[in-house]
């Protein structure tokens, strides 16, 4: 139970992290994980989703507290608990964010974190049927697909967009995020390509990599501020797992900072609340906490969609079939078909909100699709101004922590909905769609002022599943870590997910933390030869 480096948590970042540093045959490496190994089988088909998220075996099923932007509303933000982690459980969409999102952390600071610093790695990770070219990778673990069916109202959707006014886009991770077009996924031959299944299954012999599961982190072992250890659990029985050069958080942007926490890292008053000794009063531990929120726009149809197809027995026949015998159809969807990229106002540089266009309609994905034929238009912030915090329940690791997203905390954030579901209006009256719609389900055409949208969109408005920010990275006295990624105020940690972007990106996550890890394994091994050179 010694290894060279010791990473807690098998999610996205902490995958491509362990797969990279076990390349050395000279080092040993333990990736710890709380869930289990991804047997499901519904993981494995894109689709699966429906069936996982809310699945306790493989969802920590987080709940946030009821929150005052919602009109106190508590909601689910599900999380991977399994090899993978989200990236077993999410849509499988592959978005990268805006250049200008990595160009902002830079002039805030972090050097080696703008665009061209980054776009090596996600070209590293990438294996895009495409093709590469300056943009794009071939031939890295992660595979990114287009989609491998097609449904007549997300092209309607497409078309009605431009006759909106906006252009078409064949890449939005392109030169240029703007504008409406299809989404790529994370996918291999009609299956999910998890972070796991990218870089920790073609790796399972590796002598030099020893991944541990089910095994819960209470918490970081330290000797003088210097951490050389961590505690788990599992089996019912505490161990101890030593660290001989560094220990990196993985754990997501609410397992990370909660760790932190019951290490002794964070706001000196809180930790003493719950007994716990304070090793470093870390104030912003848990803050800075930013998810996208969407809301959902229901049309119903005359055309029969895909809520008509998964709710009829012979339907769910023919989709199963056609799977079977050619990985194709609506088994191998992600969460969106088509997409948009926009801008609420023509004064902006970049586009602010994101819409997801889904050929089925449903309350939740756990709930199934409705009765009725209908699609949805989801829209969220890309930007948003407000920001939450999580804090300790109590010092037991196995209480979750308290989640407060403080959702619509800014008059922007409430604008910048308000005027997303305007565009999803304007662009559902364009043709080929408007003839295709027979009523707006929800919110409803009685919902007209920006009074009674906002209402609703607190009333209905829901994670899209982006959780970020809490253990961000800065150089102001109150950011957790440095560029390098290391933990201000103690040695031999570092913190590698979502929690460490200092402002969310203009996307969705997975892509971007696959990237910090594949970063964060050269910078490791470039700080690894210094200190070796000056020895």
């Amino acid at each position: 139970m010694e290894y060279d480096y010791v990473i807690v948590g098998a999610g996205s970042t902490g995958c491509a992290l362990a797969a990279r540093l076990s390349e050395r045959g000279d080092v040993t490496v333990a990736l710890i994980e709380a869930g289990g190994r991804d047997w499901n089988p519904w993981i494995h088909i894109p689709v699966g989703y429906f069936r996982t998220m809310g699945n306790k075996s493989v969802d920590w099923c987080y709940k946030t507290e009821p929150d005052p932007g919602l009109n106190g509303r508590s909601i689910n933000w599900p999380r991977g608990k399994v090899w993978g982690g989200s990236s077993s459980l999410n849509g499988l969409l592959y978005v990268r964010g805006q250049a200008e999102d990595y160009d902002q952390w830079r002039q805030q600071g972090n050097v080696g974190w703008a665009w061209d610093d980054v776009l090596p790695y996600f070209k590293r990770s990438e294996d895009n049927e495409r093709g590469g070219d300056a943009l794009h990778g071939v031939g890295g673990p992660l595979g990114v697909n287009d989609m491998r069916l097609s449904r007549e109202i997300c092209d309607q959707w497409v078309k009605a967009g431009v006759a909106a006014g906006y252009r078409f886009n064949p890449d939005y991770n392109g030169a240029d995020q703007e504008g409406v077009g299809y989404f790529q996924f994370t996918c291999r031959k009609g299956r999910r390509c998890s972070a796991a299944t990218a870089y920790l299954k073609p790796n399972l012999g590796r002598p030099s990599l020893q991944i541990i599961s089910k095994a819960l982190t209470r918490r970081i072992l330290f000797t003088n501020r210097v951490a050389t250890g961590i505690e788990i659990e599992r089996g019912g029985s505490v161990e101890t797992v030593t660290a001989r050069r560094e220990i990196i958080l993985c754990a997501g942007a609410i397992g990370s900072p909660q760790i932190m926490m019951l290490s002794g890292i964070g706001n000196a008053e809180h930790l003493r609340a719950h007994g716990i000794e304070v090793l470093r009063d870390a104030p912003d531990v848990g803050g800075n906490l930013q998810d996208h929120l969407q809301a959902r726009l229901v049309h119903k149809c005359k055309k029969p969609t895909m809520n008509d197809e998964v709710n009829s027995l012979v339907g769910k026949m023919k989709i199963a079939a056609e799977y079977a015998m050619k990985r194709t159809g609506p088994m191998t969807m992600a969460a969106s078909l088509a997409c948009a990229f926009l801008k609420t106002r023509p004064d902006l540089q970049t586009p602010d909100i994101q819409f997801h266009i889904q050929p089925w309609s449903a309350d939740s994905p756990a709930e199934g699709p409705h009765k009725f034929s209908a699609f949805t238009s989801s829209v969220c912030q890309l930007r948003p101004e407000s920001r939450g915090h999580l804090e300790l329940k109590s010092a037991n690791p196995r209480d979750y922590p308290l989640i407060h997203p403080n959702y619509l905390a800014t008059p922007l954030d409430r604008q910048t909905m308000i005027d997303g579901v305007k565009i999803a209006r304007d662009i559902a009256a364009q043709e080929p769609l408007a003839s295709s719609i027979t009523s707006e389900h929800a919110p409803g055409i009685e919902a007209q002022s920006d009074d009674e949208l906002l209402e609703w969109i607190r009333n209905s408005a829901t994670t899209i599943y982006h959780p970020s920010g809490t253990c961000r990275m800065g150089q102001d006295d109150g950011a957790i870590v440095d560029e390098r990624l290391r933990v201000k105020g103690v040695s031999g940690l570092r913190i590698a997910d979502c929690s460490i972007m200092p402002t969310l990106v203009s996307g969705n996550t997975n892509a971007p933390a696959i990237m910090i890890g594949e970063k964060l394994s050269d910078m490791i091994r470039d700080d690894a030869q210094q200190l070796a050179g000056a020895a």
